[in-house]
């Protein structure tokens, strides 16, 4: 299975491109516990601080017993709604690999799933740093700046956190990614 799966790609914002008139959509899903909600916190900062307008919701369930979680952020010149409708998440980054196929019917025909295998496990500083590693691979697709996504990690944890956070982040954005159409 690879690491980072394109689903086809139609239509999706040229990765580094400049031009998001259009809305990019990306769902985050996971278990409680994992990280989901930081996650989608840290990715609404950062299309925040590129100056675009963001949108975010999130669907907890029964996370604090380590049930589904979801969150979804949309980003781009205007956004109108927090929620991606089914079909139309740009991007489906998934940090337990059980919720990719519950979450599938989400993403958009050429759409990107990202899974934990985007990232090796064995580098990361700790294992509750995978989040910020799938946020990694996740940024190697949108035009937003490396310099960006670490105001936004310095800002979402404690100085004591951020060094372990940079360095999964940057092992997820400068991993190998593998794309299948």
């Amino acid at each position: 299975m690879n690491k980072v799966t394109n689903i086809a790609l139609a239509g999706a914002p040229p990765s580094g491109g400049s031009s998001m008139s259009k809305v990019t959509n990306v769902v985050l899903a996971g278990l409680g516990g994992q990280g989901v909600l930081k996650a989608t916190d840290i990715l609404a900062d950062v299309a925040l601080r590129a100056g675009f307008d963001v949108k975010k919701s999130e669907i907890k369930g029964m996370s604090q017993r380590g049930g589904s979680v979801t969150g979804d952020v949309r980003f781009g010149e205007r956004v109108f709604s927090p929620m991606v409708p089914a079909g139309e998440a740009d991007f489906l980054l998934v940090l337990e690999p059980t919720q990719a196929a519950p979450n599938k019917r989400l993403l958009r025909p050429g759409g990107v799933l990202i899974t934990p295998e985007a990232v090796s496990s064995d580098a990361l500083p700790h294992k509750r740093t995978l989040n910020v590693a799938l946020l990694g691979a996740l940024s190697a697709h949108l035009p937003l700046s490396e310099e960006l996504w670490l105001a936004s990690l310095r800002a979402a944890f404690d100085e004591a956190f951020f060094e372990a956070n940079k360095k999964a982040f940057l092992i997820g954005r400068n991993g190998k990614h593998q794309t299948d159409s």
